[in-house]
């Protein structure tokens, strides 16, 4: 009979290494190209929350939406969980992502540097910035996920 002492010593079964590495983070997905451009989206969509909590307040819930959700891809895709749900495409939802963070984030911000105030000013500065990044992920997701996807499928 093995004791609790021998159990725990020794190797874990290939069914347990597998459940224990479902939320392992692929530290490499950090320096790369997608990596570094959703840690760009969530630091500068933290700085413009921020900035709206410092001037309105109205504005503030926009922001921190964008970033719970550019957060979950992060996490998503760093963990590699994502590749659990494979009946989601997740290029399109990584694009439409994207896609309601522009939109979002020029509406606000135009709207914002109506106050006048220093802080929102900086954070329709910051915001453009933030619609330049979105705009180009999408624009890299489009160009390498889904158009190789639409020409093979004709």
């Amino acid at each position: 009979m093995l004791s609790v002492r021998d159990r725990r010593d020794r190797p874990p079964e290939e069914g347990v290494v597998a459940e224990l590495q479902g939320f392992a983070v692929d530290k490499a997905f950090f320096t790369s190209h997608k990596g570094i451009l959703l840690e760009t989206e969530l630091a500068l969509t933290l700085i413009i929350f921020i900035c709206f909590t410092a001037s309105i307040s109205a504005y503030m819930a926009a922001a921190l939406l964008e970033f719970f959700i550019t957060l979950a891809f992060l996490f998503l895709y760093a963990t590699q969980y994502y590749q659990h749900f494979n009946r989601l495409n997740w290029p399109c939802l990584d694009f439409l992502r994207c896609v309601s963070a522009i939109i979002i984030f020029l509406v606000v911000s135009f709207a914002a540097v109506t106050s006048r105030d220093g802080a929102a000013i900086a954070a329709f500065v910051f915001g453009i910035i933030l619609v330049s990044v979105f705009a180009y992920d999408a624009f890299k997701i489009y160009r390498t996920e889904m158009a190789p996807r639409a020409i093979q499928g004709e």
